[in-house]
């Protein structure tokens, strides 16, 4: 599965990596080797940022998942105990 930017995110990326270039490195990049190298992360390095968010987020939901039998749970056949405790024969 390649790792696909849209249009604009793509276009403001490869600005961001011209400009760090720029200011943090003193050497102007062109667009295309800007882009060229966008394009190199986002498969080089991409699939292991996206593997990590998705673990992330499996580990995030499984919580929630094991959380939903505390929160929802309720006692079964109950009536007679709630009667008892309120004083009612």
């Amino acid at each position: 599965m390649s790792i696909e930017l849209d249009k604009e995110v793509r276009a403001i990326a490869v600005k961001s990596i011209e400009r760090y270039f720029l200011e943090e490195l003193e050497e102007k990049i062109g667009n295309i080797r800007a882009a060229a190298l966008l394009s190199f992360f986002l498969e080089e390095i991409g699939p292991s940022v996206y593997n990590k968010a998705v673990a992330d987020v499996q580990e995030r939901l499984m919580a929630r998942v094991n959380e939903v039998d505390v929160e929802c749970h309720e006692e079964e056949f109950d009536f007679w105990r709630k009667r008892s405790r309120q004083g009612k024969k």
